[in-house]
Parts: structure tokens; sequence; C-alpha cells
């Protein structure tokens, strides 16, 4: 069993990772903290596997944490879960001994996919001894990579994908399709078809709501799942 410490600032979000990362076959999480200090404490008295890392703490740059890590010699692991985008982040990120790099908003798939990777990676390290060759490193650092990510649909992209679940997941009482596309930038008939995509992975909930003369709307719901 892999065990797991959460580190996100934000209450909604971090219950959510914990649910999201306690979903996955073979995961387990030991804590949820708020702050760098908090979890680098956490880890003084708790052993983790791995760390779910926000890199914006209220208290110092998560980043920190990682180095932190790195210096006391730690076998802990970091996942960083964050929304930020800059490429120098990305490079800091590996500099400091995070082995994957997670993206706000994310589907449930999304990290379910990272963890399964990482999974992988640890159970293809985890005997004694050398190795037999160059060919067994590669198959181990291969593990950490997306290669059996997902296909999108014909005619979906990534961008939109991410740009619809980030306005549902801001919507805390849900919206409706044309709601979703106004916020995202895109049409009702595109909103829906992404939407709907999101509740076939179990990311979105969706439920009738009546109000009007005529059908009733469909209203679209963050499960709240990660």
């Amino acid at each position: 069993m892999i065990s797991v410490l959460v580190v996100e600032d934000d209450e909604v979000a971090g219950e959510a990772h914990e649910n999201c990362a306690n979903s996955v076959s073979g995961f387990r999480v030991v804590g949820r903290v708020r702050t760098g200090q908090e979890a680098l404490r956490f880890l003084g008295h708790t052993p983790a596997d791995l760390v779910l890392l926000d890199l914006r703490l209220p208290d110092m740059d998560g980043l920190r944490v990682s180095r932190t890590l790195r210096r006391q010699a730690s076998e802990t692991d970091v996942i960083a879960v964050t929304s930020a985008r800059d490429l120098s982040r990305v490079r800091e990120s590996v500099a400091s001994g995070v082995v994957q790099y997670l993206l706000k908003p994310f589907t449930f798939a999304a990290m379910r996919e990272k963890l399964e990777n990482y999974a992988r990676f640890r159970n293809s390290i985890s005997r004694e001894g050398a190795v037999n060759g160059q060919h067994e490193i590669d198959h181990a650092f291969s593990a950490l990579r997306d290669g059996d990510r997902r296909e999108l649909p014909k005619g979906m992209g990534q961008q939109t994908l991410e740009s619809v679940a980030s306005a549902v997941r801001e919507l805390p009482d849900g919206g409706s399709a044309e709601t979703v596309g106004r916020f995202s930038g895109v049409s009702r008939v595109t909103a829906r078809r992404y939407l709907e995509y999101l509740v076939e992975c179990g990311t979105v909930s969706r439920a009738p709501r009546h109000g009007g003369v005529g059908r009733p709307e469909m209203s679209y719901r963050w499960n709240g799942n990660c």
C-alpha cells in the first residue's frame, strides 16, 4: 500500500484530492495538511511514500517542501498538483525532485493515471540488487510517462476540455450547458458535448433542473472527486 500525504491550503480541494487518492487501488491517504510547515512536521513523525503537493501554499513556496525533503535524504516522492503553468516552474519542479506534474483543474481520470503510473514506477524499482541493463532502467522511467493516456473522442481538444472543466468547477451549485459554455467561451452545443464526456469520466454529475415551461434543463455539477 502506497501511503500519501495531501498538502493543499484550500479545504474543499484538499478533501477532493484525498477522496481521489483513496479511490485508487493501492493508495491510502495518511494525512492532509494546509501549509508547508505542517507538511514537514507531519513527515517528521509519520512516514509517507508520496506527497500530493500544491505549489502555492500560504506560508512558503511548495517547492521548498520538496527541496527540504531532498536535503534530508528523504525517500518520499512528490507529485506537484498546481495551476502553475509557467515553464520555469516546471523546470524548477524537476530540479526540486518532483516526479510528476498535474495541472489544475483536472479530471479524476487524470489523477488516477498519474497515481497508477507512479505505482508502476515504484514496483519496477522495488527489488534489491542491480539492473540487468539500460533497457530495464528505461522501462522503469517510462512508467512515469502517460504513454497509455486515454484518447479524447474525435473532434475534442484538451484545451477546450480544461476550459469546460474549469468553468463547471467554479459553479458550486452547478449550471446548464449554456451557462458553462458562456463561462468557458464555447457554444452551448460544444459545452454539452464536453460535459457529457466529463459525466462519463465520473468527474461531473448530471441532473434535471426544473424551472421554466417545457422540458427540464440538465444541470451539470462538479463531483468533488478531484
